[in-house]
């Protein structure tokens, strides 16, 4: 299997989940898949205020773009 090369320390410079025990943290490729299988979209999708609620649906962040 072919390693992927992860720049964690570089990824949380960028990273807004506010989630502590959250393991995925600077491993966006694992965080994009988790959240996908639970039909959700990442926290970075969300301003800084509306990802605090950690609500991660696709229907939330449909209503709160109008």
């Amino acid at each position: 299997m072919l390693q992927q090369n992860c720049n964690i320390q570089k990824n949380l410079n960028f990273c807004s989940c506010t989630y502590e025990p959250c393991t995925r943290k600077g491993k966006c490729c694992e965080c994009v898949v988790y959240h996908r299988k639970n039909n959700e979209l990442p926290g970075c999708f969300f301003s800084k205020d509306k990802e605090k609620i950690y609500n991660r649906s696709i229907e939330y962040f449909i209503s709160i773009q109008k």
